[in-house]
């Protein structure tokens, strides 16, 4: 007869089991929303702006040689590794080197959550939207437990159409608010929380 599972064991394949589905559905998320804004960008003949490299600052990934998701046809990034071959321009999003509404689209996935404050993000993000007729932000879940113990993850960034909320997160010490910015509107609006 077999000896049962302990209860300990069960848990934590529980816990596994759910990381790893939260994991791949946001792999998904993100191919389906990088098609999207490939398929926008190339509908209105504009280029498609890539922030946040596809190699990132994972090795694994490079040794692997799977990358995240595509270049685009412009990949920004703080690190030129992080867009290996890619048509890269080192740049802050912070301070995006094109002029208004020169791409198509954007996507930027798992890159605001690394801003050290709100309000960097919300420049970060007021500058996406400069630069792009139609905008797409990636961020990890919160029920994502890598999330809470990356090292370099400050800040909780979500987007809901063009509306993008930012709070502190896991390792924030500043002081600054949550923080909602709403594009629809003629300009971003702060929601204390």
């Amino acid at each position: 007869m077999k000896k049962p599972m302990s209860p300990l064991v069960i848990c934590i394949l529980a816990i596994a089991g759910w990381q790893i589905g939260i994991s791949l559905l946001s792999g998904a998320e993100r191919n389906r929303k990088y098609a999207e804004a490939r398929e926008y960008a190339d509908s209105v003949n504009k280029p498609f702006l890539v922030v946040g490299g596809p190699w990132g600052m994972n090795p694994l990934r490079v040794a692997l040689g799977i990358p995240a998701h595509g270049c685009g046809d412009v990949c920004l990034d703080t690190d030129a590794e992080a867009c290996h071959g890619c048509n890269t321009i080192e740049a802050d999003v912070r301070a995006i080197p094109f002029p208004d509404a020169h791409f198509g689209a954007v996507i930027c996935p798992h890159v605001l959550e690394h801003m050290r404050t709100v309000v960097d993000a919300a420049q970060a993000a007021q500058e996406l939207y400069r630069v792009a007729d139609k905008v797409w932000i990636l961020s990890p879940s919160k029920a994502y437990l890598m999330a809470w113990l990356h090292p370099d993850h400050y800040l909780w960034v979500r987007q809901e159409n063009d509306r993008v909320y930012i709070e502190p997160g896991p390792r924030y010490s500043g002081h600054e608010t949550s923080m909602v910015l709403d594009f629809r509107a003629e300009e971003a609006f702060l929601s204390a929380t």
